[in-house]
């Protein structure tokens, strides 16, 4: 009897806020890998008049890098099987849970609300939940969100999208942009040291690999 060496298991790119408000993490799972992701990593480091020769060579803190991807959502598989929640919403759910990550909390918005009626000077606005996004066991990394721009391009009898494209752009935020005592500043360290790790792999061990 013959034996076909099982397919690697497909890991799925996903993200993740974590609300301490709220112990139920949302968990974004993408239906879909983009083909593509285009990442733009930018030194900060310092350099401006009248520093002085050396000072071009310092860094600032960590690089900025921002990610810029496109997600495909489709219900077409759901509706064939009848899926419940595709028939009734389409994939506006799904819509709806990427667009959140752009917004506070209601029950935020009202408690503000009811403390600027009650005459209180200061209100501290609502704190954004810890994102990550997740590209592998590798690649982990607090992220703020900038922007969502979603095309609905088909859909149901009642006006619900059941197919769109999602642009994500998003901006990693590093031990620079994080206090010590949050935890997105040690997720980002150990992504760093990953990083490292793998740059030591990539990297030739001596000149004599160029020709030299």
């Amino acid at each position: 009897m013959s034996s076909f060496p099982r397919s690697p298991r497909l890991l799925k790119g996903a993200i993740v806020a974590i609300d301490p408000l709220h112990p139920a993490p949302a968990v974004i799972v993408f239906q879909y890998n983009p083909d593509t992701m285009t990442r733009t990593v930018t030194a900060q480091t310092t350099g401006g008049e009248g520093e002085g020769r050396a000072e071009p060579l310092r860094f600032k803190g960590a690089a900025q890098e921002s990610i810029k991807l496109d997600l495909e959502i489709d219900a077409t598989d759901q509706l064939e099987l009848s899926d419940a929640t595709a028939v009734q919403m389409g994939i506006y759910p799904q819509l709806s849970a990427l667009e959140m990550l752009l917004y506070p909390r209601t029950s935020l918005v009202v408690a503000n609300t009811t403390l600027l009626a009650a005459g209180t000077i200061e209100v501290v606005p609502p704190m954004a939940p810890l994102t990550l996004f997740i590209w592998g066991p590798r690649r982990i990394v607090p992220v703020r969100i900038g922007s969502v721009s979603i095309t609905e391009e088909a859909y149901d009898p009642r006006l619900n999208p059941i197919r769109a494209k999602a642009s994500l752009e998003m901006r990693v935020l590093t031990y620079s942009d994080l206090p010590v005592s949050h935890p997105g500043y040690s997720v980002f360290l150990a992504h760093q040291g990953v990083k490292e790790a793998m740059a030591a792999v990539g990297s030739a061990g001596s000149l004599s690999a160029a020709g030299g």
